[in-house]
């Protein structure tokens, strides 16, 4: 690990709604860099708001130039159509930093509640107001936000083990 700040982009992707959030990482220190939220017309068809999810967050990367990616994993509830929707805009969310070369954090709902407010069942609220703490500059607006950024902490605090982890195995 270099001295340097790392940038690290978060992403909670979603058809309606998908948070994105950059934060500085350098060390045990956070900084808020930018957040916001992608949100496609919900009256166009699926190939359609996956292509705005698309160049949207092309243009993330392009604009906000993050050295790494954190995406949360799809979280299976009863409903297969809303779970198998839900896929394909993470496949986007994935798909835009493969193509920049970039690599790509993968982290479960749980794991991202854990790493931020300590309890792997935390609720939005409790999220939000961490990530107010954690990163007091951030004045997240939307709880999609607020989970982009915690996505990108959680990444944050793992990426050293797995770094190493990594350097094991080759």
């Amino acid at each position: 690990m270099s001295g340097r700040a790392i940038r690290i982009l978060g992403i909670d992707p979603g058809l309606r709604r998908t948070g994105w959030g950059v934060i500085a990482s350098e060390g045990n220190r956070l900084s808020f860099l930018a957040c916001g939220i992608i949100k496609p017309d919900t009256d166009l068809p699926l190939g359609d708001r996956l292509a705005v999810i698309h160049a949207a967050l092309s243009e993330i990367v392009a604009s906000h130039a993050p050295d790494e990616v954190a995406v949360e994993q799809t979280f299976v509830n009863k409903d297969a159509e809303a779970t198998l929707k839900l896929g394909h805009a993470r496949g986007i969310a994935m798909l835009v930093p493969a193509q920049a070369g970039l690599s790509i954090g993968e982290y479960a709902p749980n794991a991202v509640k854990k790493a931020v407010v300590g309890a792997g069942h935390a609720d939005k609220k409790q999220i939000r107001v961490m990530i107010s703490m954690l990163l007091p500059q951030s004045k997240v607006k939307s709880d999609d936000e607020a989970d982009a950024l915690a996505i990108a902490i959680c990444h944050a605090h793992h990426r050293v083990t797995r770094a190493r982890v990594e350097a094991f195995a080759t």
